[in-house]
């Protein structure tokens, strides 16, 4: 299986994935073949069945074609999105892709259009912080129009993904062995991974991450604390300069393992967003021995990636500190985000 970014001439159209947009759009297969030169990103089976379809376009200005009109901006228009749900959270994967291109281009907005029968599509969008603005009516029938702003701040985090607010948040620098980390992350690969240890699976897809661990201090942890994410080295060379910090996330929800009353409601909460077996999910569970669980969202990962040299040298980390799990001051935290060259309106003081 594999996410390729493809032209339009190179994606088999007469693929019965495409049936239902079809159905629902009868100029869909003019407007293909007219989009021959431009890519999307697709993904495939084994056999090159098409499972998702995704198709992401810049507009300026007005769009006035739907009621009301939405004022003139930059925006990125959700063009085509469709996916063959699989049990592996790969609409998190997608709706993932529009936001890195939203950021990307520098836009204020991102809208879809989409018919209000495809009900789990706009639930999803939702989550995100996606509202009906709008009605677009055409000789297909009406759809609704979902509006994310890009700037709006709303209370609840995952509606306000990816955009991290510092107000009243602690800060913790959170230690990841290299083989937990791209597993967990892939969008923070390094290029000294192979991506093809990057899996179709659930805990790679999702934008929502759990993670269990041991480190004291981590029972301190609030929704809505950040956590900047290090790779330990790889003993391939000194730790000094081959641990990394590679991104950001923003915590959901801390548990005790002990708050789970039984090993089914535990295996419950961790299996669609864990890295960790079933089997070794049932070992922690008998042993207690990672006491810890964190669900956080994953919101972005840094352009540059500062090493250990650098976070102490420059930016003022204390040497004698365990990097495992370390609190970090917002003043740090700026300064590692400034040196990572991300985009300044992702984090909002």
């Amino acid at each position: 299986m594999a996410l390729q970014y493809k032209r339009f001439q190179d994606v088999n159209l007469q693929d019965p994935f495409f049936d239902s947009l079809k159905s629902d759009y009868k100029e869909f297969s003019d407007w293909f073949t007219r989009k021959a030169s431009e890519r999307a990103y697709v993904f495939e089976n084994d056999d090159g069945s098409i499972q998702a379809f995704l198709y992401l376009k810049i507009e300026d200005g007005e769009v006035a074609d739907v009621s009301p009109p939405l004022p003139p901006a930059r925006r990125l228009k959700v063009g085509t999105l469709k996916i063959n749900p699989h049990g592996t959270r790969l609409g998190e994967r997608f709706i993932k892709k529009v936001f890195d291109h939203a950021v990307q281009q520098g836009v204020t907005s991102i809208y879809v259009t989409a018919f209000d029968k495809h009900a789990k599509l706009i639930e999803m969008f939702e989550r995100y912080g996606f509202e009906k603005r709008a009605e677009k009516t055409t000789a297909n029938g009406t759809e609704w129009v979902l509006l994310k702003d890009m700037l709006a701040m709303p209370a609840d985090l995952v509606a306000r993904y990816p955009r991290v607010a510092l107000k009243g948040a602690n800060i913790y620098l959170l230690s990841l062995y290299p083989e937990w980390h791209t597993r967990l992350l892939p969008d923070s690969i390094l290029r000294t991974e192979s991506e093809d240890i990057v899996q179709d699976v659930s805990h790679t897809n999702s934008i929502h991450k759990v993670y269990l661990a041991a480190m004291k201090g981590m029972e301190n942890l609030r929704p809505g604390d950040v956590l900047l994410i290090y790779r330990t080295g790889d003993q391939k060379g000194s730790a000094e300069y081959r641990s990394v910090v590679t991104s950001v996330g923003v915590i959901e929800e801390y548990r005790n393992i002990q708050s789970f009353p039984n090993e089914a409601e535990f295996l419950n909460y961790c299996s669609s967003y864990s890295i960790f077996t079933e089997q070794e999910l049932r070992g922690f569970w008998k042993h207690r021995k990672y006491p810890h669980v964190i669900r956080f969202t994953y919101n972005f990962a840094l352009k540059k990636r500062l090493n250990r040299h650098t976070l102490i040298e420059e930016v003022g980390l204390n040497r004698g500190d365990y990097f495992g799990f370390l609190k970090l001051t917002h003043t740090q935290f700026q300064n590692i985000i400034a040196r990572s060259e991300v985009d300044a309106s992702l984090v909002v003081n």
